[in-house]
């Protein structure tokens, strides 16, 4: 599948591998906006025709942009998640944590646009993006996540996303595609919620005493902070929280307790969750730890490395365009394992270094 070209004949003087490619080369080494890739394309002009035809030169930032807000960004993610496919080597039992952020500069006062939200599929264990999707300016995350699983390979993964994925048909969706699931309850369910929230203490109060139950802890030490948390599910009770089976191959409930110390104050947080899995504590938190690594292993580099946050791009199908072009960006540098540092001075190497830059390009392969 590729990507196809949303421009007529007439006005095509530059190929749009050629645009394409271009823009990924620059993203990886750093560029952040369309003048940066076009500087970015006329500083390597010379090392890019090594490949490109580049008939007419180095496209003009214009040029960058309004093929960026032209390309439709739904065959863009089609073309990224068929790419991931063939490159990703999935596992039985890996974690993919589905999971929402906003682009926060990418908003428009002048014509009344809200900032972009992006939610993504995120795999835990090759720290991949598996795809992505923009969601809708009228709705929310809710309508998004749905989208966005249709699309994936979760066949024996376990698919983990906050409480705003609490929904019967994003749970009924995983299962029908032989996914497993933890999601995290919200309080504003409030039957549910309780109900679990019950089920928990009333196994606590007997020390679990006669309950299908599965326990595991962990404890941190480091930079002055002490954190322990306490797993524990339950199994065989769907019947008392979900007794007409409206929450598709429902096997268990989680717990959460993290109780922190730091400068001699202690605070306790318990979540809650429901699960397909079957009773294994440990599995379920290390599961619920993988998720919470997202924040860390791609918001952050998406913030801090590539700059997402500021970037100004706004105009049309632009912005969740340049979204699928710092994924890419995250995945190829990530997958390149020869330097061990982070992903900043990698791309500073590769925008440097056209054998390195070379090198991170042919995983792509």
């Amino acid at each position: 599948m590729g990507v196809e070209d949303p421009r007529i004949e007439r006005t095509k003087r530059h190929q749009l591998i050629d645009i394409i490619t271009i823009a990924i080369c620059a993203v990886i080494c750093g560029a952040d906006s369309w003048v940066a890739i076009e500087t970015y394309g006329k500083a390597k002009q010379v090392w890019l025709k090594r490949f490109l035809k580049l008939p007419n030169g180095i496209p003009s930032h214009d040029t960058f942009a309004r093929i960026f807000s032209l390309i439709d960004p739904h065959n863009f993610q089609e073309c990224f998640v068929s790419w991931m496919k063939s490159v990703a080597h999935k596992t039985d039992g890996e974690v993919i944590a589905i999971d929402g952020k906003s682009l926060k500069n990418s908003y428009d006062k002048k014509f009344g646009n809200r900032a972009i939200n992006m939610v993504s599929a995120w795999s835990a264990s090759n720290k991949l993006v598996l795809g992505q999707i923009k969601v809708d300016k009228k709705s929310n995350e809710i309508t998004a996540i749905p989208e966005l699983i249709k699309v994936l390979d979760i066949a024996g993964c376990i698919v983990t996303i906050d409480a705003i994925g609490c929904q019967k048909e994003i749970v009924n969706l995983i299962s029908q595609k032989d996914g497993d699931y933890i999601i995290a309850l919200k309080k504003n369910q409030k039957n549910l919620y309780e109900s679990v929230e019950l089920l928990f203490k009333e196994a606590i109060s007997k020390r679990n005493k006669g309950e299908n139950a599965s326990d595991y802890s962990t404890r941190e030490l480091g930079h002055g902070r002490e954190e322990i948390r306490n797993y524990l599910m339950l199994a065989d009770v769907s019947h008392r929280i979900d007794p007409d089976n409206k929450w598709n191959n429902l096997n268990s409930i989680g717990m959460v307790e993290s109780v922190r110390t730091e400068n001699g104050k202690t605070t306790v947080e318990t979540r809650y969750y429901i699960s397909s899995l079957n009773l294994d504590a440990k599995k379920f938190g290390e599961s619920v730890r993988s998720h919470w690594g997202i924040e860390n292993s791609l918001h952050w580099i998406l913030d801090v490395a590539l700059n997402e946050d500021d970037c100004r791009i706004r105009k049309d199908n632009a912005p969740q365009n340049f979204a699928v072009l710092r994924h890419i960006a995250v995945n190829l540098l990530g997958k390149e394992k020869s330097k061990k540092f982070g992903i900043k001075n990698k791309q500073f190497l590769a925008a440097m270094d056209d054998n390195y830059l070379a090198k991170v390009l042919e995983l792509s392969c």
